[in-house]
């Protein structure tokens, strides 16, 4: 259990349950292949089974960290920062986005859009999930909509979250790694027939990568 002080900083977003930190290459989506370091927030109630992070999902196993850690850790490495879970609009990110801002960082987000939006983006990348469908202020703000194609049901999900989300959003059909030699002609052939859609792919798990 958490002091009452401790528990307060984390419900204003002061403190985060950080699960860990890391400065490598962004491996999905619009920004492939850049530089990034991820700062990873423990906690996530969307239980999507496929999940490669599933420790992720239990905030109690990663103790509270301030912010103004996470952010001096941040500004060491790189200029674009990336945050990611979990799912980490379940915390208020606020504060951490003002930090950041403040050191002159680019702000990425990774997010089912499960919860509403909190924190000012540079970007935000939207990968919903069936079973806990977006917030509409997430929708309405997404700069790219990463669908993860697992069957083939999931192009229908696709088009479902593509009527949803913005115009502006770039779209993205991504194969779940453990389906991509049986998905990823089915979604070549998908994107070849429908271009309005682009490729992701894992490909820090190609270059195994974190």
């Amino acid at each position: 259990m958490l002091s009452k002080e401790i528990q307060l900083e984390v419900n204003k977003g002061a403190m985060l349950p950080l699960m860990e930190e890391f400065y490598t290459i962004q491996g999905e989506g619009f920004h492939t292949g850049t530089a990034a370091y991820f700062i990873r927030i423990g906690g996530c109630d969307v239980g999507c089974h496929w999940c490669d992070v599933k420790e992720s999902w239990n905030a109690e196993l990663h103790p509270p960290t301030g912010i103004d850690l996470i952010v001096t850790n941040a500004s060491k490495y790189s200029e674009t920062v990336v945050v990611t879970g979990g799912e980490p609009l379940m915390w208020d990110m606020t504060l951490l986005t003002q930090k950041l801002k403040e050191n002159n960082r680019k702000v990425h987000i990774e997010t089912s859009g499960a919860y509403p939006l909190t924190g000012a983006w540079d970007w935000i990348c939207l990968s919903p999930k069936k079973n806990k469908l977006p917030t509409q202020t997430v929708y309405d703000n997404a700069h790219e909509l990463k669908v993860i194609i697992y069957n083939k049901h999931d192009f229908i999900f696709a088009e479902e979250q593509a009527e949803k989300v913005n115009s502006n959003a770039i779209l993205f059909l991504q194969p779940e790694w453990s389906k991509k030699e049986e998905m990823t002609p089915l979604i070549v052939d998908y994107v070849m027939n429908n271009p309005k859609w682009r490729v992701s792919l894992q490909t820090h798990k190609y270059l195994n990568i974190p």
